[in-house]
């Protein structure tokens, strides 16, 4: 009888081991998917800061670009022709200030981002105004850069 309990305690032995090996491997899987999850929650939130930054320095700039036009001594010939009337294309690669030939605008640096305006005409039929009162209207476009996030905002501004 004593030789069956000890022959059944040795044979446990390996068995607890083998049970505690393979708790630890769960364990080790388990804070392995923890550290991913929680690197991942980390990206995605710096990810949201840096597009909530461009955008706000989109603003900023559609706002000094906009006190621009709002100025009396500011004027700005009309653009010529089609391409030239369009949004500028060059607002989801642009870095730099200056004049880009292709779309006619000479985009202004203004905090952390670019503004550019384009007269796109005139207008005798503007919203709460009165009757045979012409608008010229300039399209205010502004390109913010925080990282590698970029945000363009544009508005449409009528000047009287």
């Amino acid at each position: 009888m004593m030789r069956i309990c000890l022959q059944q305690r040795q044979a446990q032995r390996g068995m607890v081991l083998l049970v505690s090996l393979v708790f630890l491997l769960l364990l080790t899987l388990i804070g392995l998917s923890s550290m991913q999850s929680a690197n991942l929650q980390e990206k995605m939130a710096g990810s949201v800061s840096l597009r909530n930054q461009s955008f706000q320095a989109a603003e900023a700039a559609l706002r000094v670009g906009e006190s621009a036009v709002q100025l009396d001594s500011y004027s700005l010939a009309v653009c010529s022709g089609t391409t030239q009337c369009l949004p500028p294309a060059e607002s989801s690669v642009i870095n730099a200030a200056g004049f880009n030939s292709a779309s006619g605008v000479t985009w202004i640096a203004a905090g952390n981002g670019f503004y550019g305006v384009q007269n796109i005409g005139t207008t005798l039929t503007a919203v709460n105004v009165p009757t045979n009162t012409s608008a010229t209207l300039y399209r205010v476009t502004a390109v913010g850069i925080a990282g590698n996030s970029r945000s363009v905002v544009e508005s449409v501004y009528a000047k009287y």
